[in-house]
C-alpha cells in the first residue's frame, strides 16, 4: 500500500468548507481504491461500497429517498452511524448510473458526509435519462506512479529527498538517480508491477502481470461498445495502441487495419475516456492561450511506458543500454517524459500538447509545451548538442520570452546560448529524473 501524492489532494478536499462529493477518475489498476483506503484512516467511520457487486448495486436501484438510502447503506454494511467524520466510498460507480444521480442529493441534503466515488467512462454511461450532477461534484484524476512515487515505493528515501528538497540537485547523486530512473523507464508506474518488483527485484517476473493487465483492459473497455462491431474495433485499438505509442497517428487504417477514420476515431476516444490513452495534439502557439490544432494528426501516449515496453518488445533493448534516448528512435525517452508531465496534473481538464510548425520548406516540432505562469515553455527530449536543437531554436525565435527546457541523460546545467538567428536564450538542461520538478526548476532558473 504505497503512499500516493493524491492523498495530499484528498486531504485538501476534506478540509474545504464548501466541499462537494468527489469523483476520483482514472484507469483501472492505477490504485484508486487503495489510495482511498489509506485516506480513510483520517476518519472516524468508513464505509466502502463496490457497485460491481450486484447486492451493493441494488441499494441504489430501489429509488429510495436520500434519507432512506443513507439508512440502507449503514444497514447493509451492518454499521451504526457514529458521531464524527464519516467517509463513504462508492467504488466502480460507472456500473450503476442511478448512483451517479444520487450524488447531487448527498451534496444538498448531507453536506456533513464525506462522499468519494471512483469511476471511469462516466460520459459513455450516462444517458439522457440520468441527471448528471453538474456543478455539484468535484473531480480528481489519478494516474500511474510518478518517478517520485516510485522512489517512495522502493524506500529510496535519500534520492527522493534530493529531488523534492535540494534545488539544485547535487551532481554526486546523478549516476544513482539515473540508474533508478532507467529502471522506472523499463517497468513503468503501474502499482501491481511496482509492488512485485519491490518484492522480487526481478523484471522478467513481471511479464505475467503485464499480460493480465492488458487482458483486463480489453475485457473492460469493450463492454462500453454500442454493438459487437464496435467492440471489435475497440479490441483492435487496445491491442495496437502499445505498438503505435510515441508516434503521430492517423485514425484511418490504425494498426494496419481496414477500419475507417470515423469508427477508429470513436474507438480511440473511448480509450481516451477510459484513460488508457492520451491523444496529444499539435499547437503552433508560442504565448497563451495554448490552442491545439485538432485537424492535425495527434501523437499517441498510452497509460504506462512499462506496458509499452513489454508489448512492444523493447525491454531487452532498454536492458542493454544506459541511454534510454537511444531506444526506439528516442520514443521511449519522450514517452516516459510525457508520462511524468501528465502524472503531475490531477485536473480532468488538463491536456498535454506539442509544438508543430509546418511550412513547405521545413517542418519544426518540439516534443512538449507546458504553461508556466504566463509563459508557454518548450520542452525537448534529446541528448543532441545544444546547437542541433533546431526546432527549439525556431520556437524561441517566435516566442516573447527566452526560456526553454531540454530533458536528457546528462547532468543539471543552465546554458546561455543563441538561436541560429542570433536570439539569446536560457536553456535549462534537466536530467530525466527531474522531469517531475520542471516548474520548481523554472522558478529557480528565472531567479538566477
Amino acid at each position: 500500500m504505497f503512499k500516493r501524492d493524491i492523498l495530499g489532494k484528498l486531504s485538501a478536499w476534506a478540509k474545504k468548507k464548501d466541499r462537494k462529493p468527489l469523483i476520483l477518475r482514472g484507469a483501472r489498476q492505477v490504485g484508486k481504491t487503495t489510495a482511498v483506503k489509506i485516506f480513510s484512516e483520517q476518519f472516524d467511520q468508513y464505509l466502502h461500497l463496490d457497485l460491481e457487486q450486484k447486492e451493493e448495486r441494488r441499494i441504489f436501484e430501489q429509488g429510495y429517498p436520500i434519507e432512506e438510502l443513507i439508512q440502507a447503506i449503514f444497514f447493509y454494511k451492518d454499521q451504526v452511524k457514529q458521531k464524527g467524520k464519516i467517509l463513504i466510498f462508492i467504488d466502480e460507480i460507472q456500473a450503476c448510473p442511478p448512483a451517479v444521480s444520487y450524488l447531487r442529493f448527498f451534496y444538498e441534503v448531507f453536506p456533513d458526509l464525506y462522499i468519494v466515488a471512483a469511476g471511469s467512462l462516466l460520459e459513455t454511461l450516462i444517458d439522457t435519462h440520468i441527471s448528471f450532477p453538474v456543478g455539484r461534484v468535484e473531480y480528481l484524476v489519478m494516474k500511474p506512479l510518478s518517478f517520485k512515487e516510485f522512489l517512495n515505493a522502493l524506500t529510496e528515501e535519500s534520492g527522493l529527498d534530493i529531488i523534492e528538497n535540494k534545488i539544485p540537485a547535487p551532481n554526486f547523486a546523478h549516476d544513482k538517480l539515473m540508474k533508478l530512473f532507467h529502471t522506472y523507464s523499463i517497468i513503468g508506474g503501474m502499482p501491481e508491477i511496482i509492488q512485485k518488483y519491490s518484492d522480487q527485484k526481478d523484471i522478467i517476473a513481471l511479464n505475467s502481470v503485464f499480460d493480465s493487465l492488458i487482458v483486463s483492459y480489453i475485457d473492460d473497455v469493450e463492454k462500453y461498445a454500442r454493438n459487437n462491431s464496435m467492440a471489435n474495433v475497440i479490441r483492435h485499438a487496445v491491442s495496437n495502441a502499445f505498438y503505435e505509442a510515441g508516434s503521430r497517428i492517423k485514425f484511418q487504417g490504425f494498426g494496419n487495419s481496414n477500419y475507417k477514420s470515423r469508427e477508429m476515431g470513436e474507438a480511440l476516444k473511448v480509450l481516451e475516456k477510459a484513460m488508457l490513452i492520451y491523444l496529444l495534439y499539435p499547437s503552433s502557439s508560442v504565448k497563451p492561450p495554448l490552442l491545439p490544432n485538432m485537424k492535425k494528426s495527434p501523437k499517441l501516449q498510452v497509460l504506462d511506458t512499462g506496458m509499452l515496453n513489454y508489448f512492444g518488445g523493447l525491454q531487452k533493448d532498454l536492458f542493454g543500454t544506459n541511454d534510454i534516448d537511444s531506444v526506439y528512435q528516442g520514443k521511449i525517452a519522450e514517452h516516459i517524459v510525457g508520462q511524468e508531465l501528465l502524472a503531475a496534473e490531477t485536473s480532468p481538464l488538463y491536456k498535454l500538447y506539442f509544438w508543430n510548425r509546418e511550412k513547405k520548406q521545413s517542418n519544426a516540432e518540439v516534443d512538449f509545451l507546458i504553461q508556466h505562469e504566463n509563459l508557454i515553455v518548450p520542452v525537448e527530449v534529446k541528448s543532441a548538442a545544444t546547437g542541433r536543437l533546431r526546432s527549439l531554436h525556431q520556437f524561441i525565435d517566435r516566442a516573447p520570452h527566452k526560456y526553454a527546457v531540454r530533458v536528457y541523460s546528462g547532468k543539471l546545467e543552465v546554458d546561455q546560448i543563441k538561436t541560429l538567428n542570433g536570439k539569446k536564450f536560457t536553456l535549462l538542461n534537466l536530467p530525466f529524473y527531474l522531469t517531475g520538478s520542471i516548474p520548481e526548476y523554472l522558478d529557480w532558473m528565472i531567479s538566477l
